[in-house]
């Protein structure tokens, strides 16, 4: 590096260090997220016991990594002798074992593997600077990273123990790392791309898509005026590149398997033989390749053949299994296959405003140029950014056409192209524009005021044209905004606001309340862990509501209140009286459950359970709340006259209530 560059590094390494910290310091008022308790016990076990039936799904890579400070710390595991969640894999019981029940804390393993997991986004944004810088220069670069290092959205998921921040990695480096073996005869660079297309597809199942991306850019380097030079020959026409392209990519292909087995400890069988027997996956592997569609046979195929190991196949089939058909939400509305709009309001709502600025001055100039110099002439022009459009072209285009809306992280490898192409601003920042070097400066300035504004809570980032953080819960939900990190902030609100009230809680997410100290009634959770839960009488009292349950994404009744509904619930509501009998009285219960079995009053009140709570949520729905907790978790102050307007009566009256607040009861 010239001497006059040497700054650069104390720069960078600053922007990225603060990066780090912003990230990091932000989960230490977290709890855990949905997918972490799962993510970091999965990869445990792996290091651990050279197991791979628990959360195969998720890429090996990123679990491992995460999990490394644990295992190296010697952390306990629950015994797996007699332990039927070990028996049939179920990461999420285990987890919660895991997590609470051997005695030991959890948090500190928690944020060890956050941190780790931040390292795969501080390297984003050293790649992201590297490669504007390549483009168009060290000012280029740092506007790049500006914009980077204070991303909410990467701020947000950059430092949990999930493998989106290490997806986002390995999809920029893997086609920047391809594109430069593709003009590059050297040996090293051939390995380099061939090692990072190998630890991707550990990272995580969506590198599939590096397949055709990577057939994109073949394609165009082929039809290039420069020739090719690879392996030591060069070739000068289209058809003998291809050719040799084919070649090397199917190296590639070799170096990813080996790079598989490896991560999955050179054994077909997902099962360890010297561990406590195992019954099947969480899904068996009948059930799950039932649900594959044209993919079954090719599975069949690689596991009758041993191609690739079982945990890898497994995970992939989940994954497939699983994009078929999931709940998701948006703008009020529910649905099993998705949205093509899903993604493109999600990034609309999330994304700030000087991001978005940026992108409207990249799509202007791009087509400003184009009728300046004529469509084909533009073109041209785009080969050196061949890889970053073919990343975004390739990615978005998969997402509009995908059934699987449950958040805005899974739009997150397309944000790295965009930072990139900011650098071409960067040209305006220059003495002879001061007008540039203003707007650009305030942009930076704008987007790190962004940051600065919404921490610690980055999860909950709304722009204003969703009404900010305060309305996000109307627009999206689940990873997009409560994925059960609020736990904390819940207790922290409690202990300042409540004293003796009844305090009722509805939580989607994977931490347990009372490891941080709330004490609450539960109503309807997502997960439960097998935990027995009773029947819940409703009383004046404060009610905690996360969004994801508000918005009912996960419970069997979704959608408007229906007259079907209202009359299986005004039938429900007669057992009432023997509800609060049967778990008051314990003499009166072992009579009860002589005349009707425990298993018939569990179904029973829990229908009851379910049905109250959604003609509840549509109450509050209207009903704007008295707080929040780190805008996930909805604080409600109810009196007697609120529930009873929101769960007795008639549908008439229910009807009228929900019009009084000025909502909409056919929601």
């Amino acid at each position: 590096m010239p001497r006059r560059s040497i700054w650069l590094i104390p720069a960078v390494a600053l922007l990225l260090a603060v990066h780090w910290v912003l990230a990091v310091g932000s989960k230490q008022a977290e709890s855990v997220t949905a997918d972490e308790l799962a993510h970091l016990t999965g990869g445990f076990t792996y290091w651990k016991f050279n197991d791979y039936r628990v959360q195969p799904e998720n890429g090996n890579l990123p679990q491992r990594w995460a999990a490394l400070p644990t295992w190296l710390g010697g952390a306990t595991f629950p015994d797996l002798a007699g332990n039927g969640y070990w028996r049939t894999s179920d990461a999420w019981v285990l987890g919660h074992q895991f997590f609470y029940e051997t005695g030991e804390d959890h948090f500190p393993r928690l944020m060890a593997g956050r941190a780790m997991i931040a390292l795969f986004s501080v390297a984003t944004g050293l790649l992201i600077f590297a490669w504007s810088r390549r483009l168009f220069g060290a000012v280029g670069g740092f506007v790049s990273l500006g914009f980077f290092v204070f991303c909410p959205n990467f701020l947000a998921h950059g430092a949990l123990v999930t493998s989106d921040a290490c997806m986002v990695f390995f999809f920029l480096a893997a086609v920047g790392a391809y594109w430069r073996h593709l003009h590059d005869p050297g040996k090293r660079w051939w390995w380099l791309s061939a090692a990072v297309f190998g630890l991707a597809c550990v990272a995580k199942f969506s590198a599939v898509l590096l397949l055709p991306m990577m057939g994109l850019m073949a394609i165009v380097r082929a039809l290039a005026d420069e020739p090719l030079q690879l392996a030591g020959r060069t070739w000068f026409r289209w058809p003998g590149k291809l050719g040799a392209i084919a070649v090397s990519t199917l190296g590639h292909g070799v170096v990813a398997v080996a790079v598989i087995w490896a991560f999955f400890g050179f054994r077909y069988s997902a099962f360890n033989p010297a561990l406590p027997g195992a019954d099947h996956f969480i899904r068996p592997w009948s059930v799950t390749l039932g649900h594959i569609g044209l993919q079954e046979p090719l599975v069949r195929a690689l596991m009758a053949g041993q191609i690739l190991p079982e945990g890898f196949l497994y995970g992939y089939s989940f994954v497939v299994e699983m994009s078929q058909f999931r709940s998701a939400f948006l703008d009020g509305d529910f649905s099993y296959v998705g949205w093509v709009r899903f993604f493109p309001l999600a990034f609309l709502y999330k994304t700030t405003l000087p991001v978005l600025a940026v992108c409207g001055a990249i799509a202007g100039v791009a087509i400003r140029r184009g009728r300046r110099s004529g469509w084909l002439g533009a073109f041209s022009r785009l080969y050196p950014f061949t890889p970053l459009l073919v990343l975004f072209a390739v990615y978005w285009l998969v997402s509009l056409i995908i059934k699987l809306n449950i958040g805005h992280r899974h739009i997150l490898p397309t944000y790295p192209v965009i930072f990139i192409l900011a650098g071409a601003l960067g040209a305006w920042f220059t003495a002879r524009r001061p007008l540039g070097i203003l707007v650009i400066a305030g942009l930076l300035v704008w987007q790190a005021a962004e940051a600065v504004r919404i921490y610690p809570h980055y999860l909950a980032y709304f722009n204003p044209l969703a009404g900010g953080p305060a309305n996000g819960h109307r627009h999206l939900v689940d990873s997009s905004l409560d994925w059960g990190q609020d736990l904390p902030g819940l207790k922290a609100w409690l202990e300042e606001n409540v004293h003796g009230e009844p305090v009722f809680l509805s939580y989607a997410g994977n931490g347990e309340p009372e490891y941080y100290g709330i004490r609450a009634h539960r109503l309807p959770f997502v997960n439960g862990f097998k935990i027995q839960q009773s029947w819940v009488p409703l009383a004046p009292g404060v009610y905690c509501i996360g969004a994801t349950m508000l918005e009912h994404v996960y419970s069997p009744i979704q959608g408007p209140w229906t007259p079907a509904l209202e009359k299986e619930y005004q039938f429900m509501r007669t057992f009432e009286p023997a509800f609060r009998i049967y778990f008051a009285d314990g003499a009166r219960r072992v009579q009860m459950d002589r005349e009707a079995s425990p298993d018939k009053w569990k179904k029973a009140w829990s229908r009851h359970d379910v049905l109250r709570f959604a003609r509840l949520c549509h109450y509050l729905r209207a009903r704007k709340p008295d707080a929040d907790a780190g805008h996930s978790i909805l604080i409600y102050r109810l009196s007697a006259e609120e529930i009873a307007a929101a769960t007795e009566g008639t549908i008439d009256e229910w009807r009228a209530a929900i019009r009084h607040l000025g909502g909409d009861p056919d929601r």
